[in-house]
């Protein structure tokens, strides 16, 4: 009793003066030390929480900005091929607008898996008005020629091709030759040209115009090389074309028919009309060998009857 009287006692003491106030001090110092280690379970609890949830955060981030940067990347790539697509499409507007013939846009969709061959498929045919043997060109110069025309596509046969000749002449002082296709897309050889004539690196080749083919004055080659033999009645003439023949993907081909490529279509079926009804109206003949009169059309309800 006598304790509890004075515990209130001092109470009353310290609240009105603060007499203990030294005293409370260094008795919370001392208890500072116990209330830390009650509290550290929880503080390292909260710390390692944190730690988690901040670690999976950054990750779950980190994965997030790596697939928007593979995003962003794919669309830069494609904006790439866009911007060179768009460079070539502009390359082979300038080059029609330089033709004073008329051009038909077509776009390369198959390569001839035959290594010794060199043709390319395009996506023009007969419906568009492609002609057999009809020239081709790219951007930078004649590319070779259509050597078979089906409805919607065509196959065309490059400059490079062992089998393909072409008539072209020096654009400096017009000496003519033959260009030969060699089997590789980067050269050509200028058969028969003599020893003595001029030409020289650097000179220009373009088309003729001979044999009624190619038009005439389409660049074809650059020469590249000469060789002079003394014992041989020929040089030896190397040239590079000038026709990105394996890298276009988009070519012109050349009509030199005044006839736009509608008439021409037109015509072809038009005639190819006239060819099936003349089969259709020749007589038939016998197995005897004599010839069978026409057999007549089968009656109809609008035939009026006898």
């Amino acid at each position: 009793m006598v304790l509890a009287v004075l515990s209130v006692a001092l109470m009353v003491v310290d609240a009105r003066f603060s007499a203990l106030q030294p005293l409370r001090n260094q008795l919370g110092l001392i208890v500072e030390p116990v209330y830390w280690l009650g509290r550290l379970p929880v503080t390292l609890w909260q710390n390692a929480n944190e730690q988690l949830s901040s670690r999976s955060e950054l990750a779950a981030e980190n994965e997030k900005l790596k697939a928007e940067g593979l995003m962003m990347q794919r669309r830069l790539q494609r904006l790439a091929a866009l911007t060179e697509q768009n460079v070539r499409l502009r390359e082979l507007l300038n080059s029609s607008a330089l033709v004073d013939d008329e051009v038909l846009a077509t776009e390369l969709i198959g390569i001839d898996p035959n290594p010794f061959t060199h043709r390319i498929l395009i996506d023009k045919g007969e419906k568009d008005g492609v002609l057999l043997g009809q020239p081709i060109l790219d951007a930078r110069g004649l590319m070779g020629q259509v050597v078979e025309v089906m409805p919607y596509t065509s196959r065309v046969l490059l400059l490079t091709d062992i089998t393909h000749s072409i008539p072209v002449q020096v654009n400096r002082n017009g000496l003519r030759a033959i260009a030969s296709g060699t089997g590789n897309p980067e050269r050509l050889e200028l058969r028969h040209v003599a020893d003595t004539a001029d030409i020289k690196e650097g000179d220009l080749l373009v088309s003729s115009g001979l044999g009624q083919r190619f038009p005439t004055g389409y660049p074809v080659a650059t020469v590249t090389e000469v060789i002079h033999d003394s014992g041989q009645p020929f040089a030896i003439v190397r040239a590079t074309p000038t026709a990105n023949l394996n890298r276009s993907r988009y070519m012109l081909l050349v009509f030199t028919d005044p006839r736009t490529p509608e008439q021409r279509a037109t015509e072809s079926a038009e005639a190819q009309e006239a060819v099936d009804r003349q089969e259709r109206a020749q007589p038939e003949v016998s197995p005897g060998g004599a010839v069978a009169s026409p057999r007549p059309a089968p009656a109809t309800d609008q035939e009026p009857r006898q």
